[in-house]
């Protein structure tokens, strides 16, 4: 799993990464956009900004830490403007230690972890640009564990269900 480079991407998948985040920016208590489809424990969501040319969607999946119903995040996979590449964004609360960022298991297999890029008035942000491997391992995994920390010592497993992932992304894959 990496962070996405600024440096690597160009302008205008720049630009598409800035606006989804303007899009969508109340992910962290998924409550925005219209439901369009679900797909188990996943769902498509859409929107549309004011002054944009059309639908915005995601798939998306908001959950709770199991010891700690005040601790959650919210996953969102996206497609830039350019429709090339597909971005991993976690939203996780405000409160979360920067600098010790996001990390990923699938499956009990460790996968990588990402910066926070930039809080938000309703939680964290961090992006990671999907390439074909984690495509994969989230499209066979069972179970994602996310995990964030309040301290240096308390790191939070945040457990995410893949049941839908491959169903949820191939739709999304369909949609402009």
């Amino acid at each position: 799993m990496r962070t996405v480079p600024d440096a690597r991407f160009s302008l205008r998948a720049a630009l598409a990464v800035f606006l989804a985040a303007a899009l969508f920016p109340a992910a962290a208590q998924a409550q925005y956009g219209t439901v369009k489809s679900v797909h188990n424990d996943w769902q498509i969501r859409c929107e549309t900004a004011p002054g944009a040319p059309g639908e915005q969607c995601a798939l998306v999946q908001s959950v709770t830490a199991e010891d700690r119903p005040n601790v959650g995040l919210t996953v969102i996979i996206l497609k830039t403007a350019d429709q090339k590449t597909r971005i991993l964004r976690v939203f996780a609360p405000l409160g979360v230690l920067l600098s010790k960022g996001v990390g990923l298991n699938i499956d009990q297999n460790f996968i990588g972890s990402a910066n926070f890029e930039r809080c938000l008035q309703n939680g964290c942000m961090a992006n990671v640009q999907m390439d074909e491997k984690l495509i994969a391992q989230l499209r066979s995994g069972k179970q994602a564990v996310f995990l964030i920390y309040q301290t240096p010592e308390e790191g939070i497993g945040i457990p995410l269900s893949l049941s839908g992932f491959s169903a949820g992304f191939e739709r999304l894959d369909k949609t402009p």
